[in-house]
């Protein structure tokens, strides 16, 4: 079983950073073998793809966010982190952190979201 904690999020300015952590507490499985992903959902919108880090360490970004956001790991500690910086009102939303894992020891796990509003 693997539970994800979320924190950071808030109100925040046009052109502001925020920072947001995802803490995996996983009893008998490994933080470092999950792929980790943020994901967004707008209000009366899709949940959507923001970044993901691998567990090679490699990433992709959304390309609205590419330039803008950071996804980082850090497995020592079992956190994954989305450094967020020049945020623009449309990345108002909620955030969500997912741990997935493959066959065959498979789990995919989410997050209790946080809210990122961007506002002046």
């Amino acid at each position: 079983q693997v539970q994800l904690v979320q924190s950071g999020g808030g109100l925040v300015q046009p052109g502001g950073s925020l920072n947001l952590s995802c803490s995996c507490a996983a009893s008998g499985s490994s933080f470092r073998t999950y792929a980790m992903t943020w994901y967004r959902q707008a209000p009366g919108k899709q949940r959507e793809l923001v970044a993901r880090i691998l567990t090679d360490g490699s990433t992709n970004y959304a390309d609205s966010v590419k330039g803008r956001f950071t996804i980082s790991r850090d497995n020592a500690e079992n956190t994954v982190y989305l450094q967020m910086n020049g945020l623009k009102p449309e990345d108002t939303a909620a955030y969500y952190c997912n741990a997935y894992r493959g066959l065959p020891f498979s789990g995919n796990y989410w997050g209790q979201g946080t809210q990122v509003t961007v506002s002046l």
